[in-house]
């Protein structure tokens, strides 16, 4: 053995990386603070072996994408497992990047002549973003589509080349096939291949110029191995244990009902660590929330190893940092405070999580999956459409029980047609433009004919819940019931001929009523 390892290294030299690597050292000895970096690299090693193993049973195509993600979820054996991984470990990267640039900041190991791996590092974390915007469209669903939608339409707000940029990344002027297969390629082609340059570049000026600044720490000097190693490793372990218990309790990574153009999804929101932006975009346009503001707080950062040369300058920096981090919280917070507030977005997210559960149902069964596709599952499903049809149609009028057949209470959908105007709608519900728009969860960009909007509903027509039964038909035998709002009351059948009739009618005797209606229920044939 010693004879085949004296050979290998006569090849390699792999004895001598061997040492370089683990005797590097450490000034002031191993510490608790130095992990994030490792923890990084193990991470991204997770997300390279899983992305690898499910890129072998997925499929780009607008047509198979959901299935073939429905096939890892509910069938390939330990496939929820493996996306769940890749789900929460993507996750995690970004909470491990924004610890370990804490970290830099905080000793001030951005400073010369660490300004270039200090540069490489936000690098990393905007590659980091930027996979984790290109993944959540892969599994084609509804969250993914419509919150990819979203976001790719602040590229338009890009000046000069903003909408033929937006064209360039979509695959043309619609959200189709092109858009998922250029995402795809993005994701596990384009942005891992630089990760790897930029973690390799990042390594390299990492080992040229030490672990820390120069300046005096307590404690002896030590080497990587093998304090500092036990100490990664069991960092690392600790994230790989936090990721198997989300990905265990929540059995794998989300997956909403297929993605379908038709059918607005307000209830889209982007990944938690965008949230910020999101909730930024609700007080200014998109120009100045997703392009000027974080350019200019990004350029900043980047300025931060200059403003580390002045005496006060690294106080600055600290200062700075703990303010875009408050900001930031505070944002995502105002976001979530709102949206938990919002009976609009709970009713958006309640029928989200139905739709998602009806389509994982209608795909298992026995039939199994169209030719058409997934979206047709729920496309063509009584049970889903029968409240949709009605919400769609009659809820402008009717209500059903004190919802719009959905289960959504106060709101109604209108459908926009070419030629309207969002104010001249907003002034006939009542209602402002922005409040219009929020309840739909749209921005005035996304406004097009075809799109739903959701609007404060004002009842014209009877309340259909209950229609012919018994009970409703002894209702409907009383004046009082049948000139109220909740029958004809908002309508010219108030004051018709039958509501004449039914108050000149002698309705004393109760059980003379219920014996009409069992007689009109009985010759209609009704249940």
């Amino acid at each position: 053995m010693k004879k085949a390892l004296d050979w290998l290294n006569d090849r390699t030299g792999w004895r001598g990386l061997l040492k370089e690597a683990l005797y590097e050292n450490i000034p002031g000895g191993a510490r608790w603070r130095y992990v994030w970096g490792s923890t990084l690299t193990f991470a991204f090693f997770i997300q390279i072996v899983t992305g690898v193993i499910l890129w072998m049973a997925y499929s780009p195509s607008s047509q198979t994408a959901w299935e073939s993600v429905y096939f890892i979820q509910h069938e390939m054996w330990g496939g929820w497992f493996v996306r769940g991984i890749h789900h929460y470990t993507a996750q995690a990267m970004v909470i491990l990047l924004v610890l370990h640039t804490m970290q830099v900041v905080i000793d001030g190991a951005y400073k010369a002549p660490r300004e270039v791996n200090f540069w490489f590092g936000i690098i990393l974390l905007c590659l980091v973003m930027g996979l984790g915007l290109t993944g959540y469209l892969l599994p084609w669903d509804q969250k993914g589509y419509w919150a990819t939608k979203v976001a790719t339409n602040l590229v338009a707000a890009v000046p000069l080349v903003g909408p033929e940029l937006q064209k360039v990344l979509i695959g043309g002027t619609e959200y189709g096939h092109q858009t998922l297969t250029r995402f795809f390629a993005i994701h596990a082609g384009l942005l891992p291949g630089l990760m790897i340059v930029f973690i390799a570049g990042h390594v390299y000026l990492f080992r040229r110029h030490g672990i820390t600044p120069k300046k005096p720490l307590k404690g002896k000097d030590e080497d990587f191995w093998p304090e500092q190693i036990l100490k990664d490793a069991v960092a690392c372990l600790a994230v790989l244990a936090a990721i198997l218990f989300f990905v265990i309790w929540h059995h794998g990574a989300p997956l909403s009902a297929p993605a379908d153009p038709s059918d607005q999804f307000s209830a889209a929101r982007p990944e938690w660590y965008y949230l910020f932006l999101f909730q930024l975009l609700k007080y200014t346009d998109a120009f100045w929330g997703a392009i000027v503001i974080p350019g200019v707080l990004m350029t900043v950062v980047c300025l931060m190893p200059l403003f580390g040369k002045w005496k006060l300058g690294h106080r600055f920096n600290l200062g700075l940092l703990g303010c875009l981090l408050a900001g930031a919280a505070l944002l995502h917070w105002l976001a979530v405070n709102e949206d938990g507030k919002s009976k609009h977005h709970q009713h958006a997210l309640h029928d989200a999580r139905e739709k998602a559960a009806r389509a994982v149902v209608l795909a298992g069964a026995p039939a199994g999956i169209p030719s058409s596709g997934a979206v047709t599952l729920l496309q063509d499903d009584p049970k889903i459409q029968g409240s949709r049809l009605f919400a769609k149609h009659c809820a402008s009028c009717h209500r059903y029980g004190d919802h719009d057949g959905t289960g959504h209470g106060q709101m109604a959908k209108i459908l926009f047609k070419e030629g309207d105007s969002l104010e001249a709608i907003a002034q006939e519900h009542g209602m402002s433009v922005d409040k219009l728009l929020e309840a739909s969860g749209l921005a005035r960009e996304e406004v097009s004919p075809g799109i739903q909007l959701t609007v404060e509903f004002k009842p014209t027509a009877a309340n259909l819940e209950g229609f012919a039964s018994r009970p409703w038909l002894e209702k409907l035998l009383s004046h009082a019931h049948y000139t109220s709002p909740e029958y004809f009351g908002g309508t010219k059948f108030a004051e018709g001929k039958m509501a004449k009739f039914l108050r000149d009618y002698d309705e004393t005797d109760a059980e003379d009523l219920a014996k009409v209606a069992a007689t009109l229920s009985a010759q209609a044939k009704l249940p």
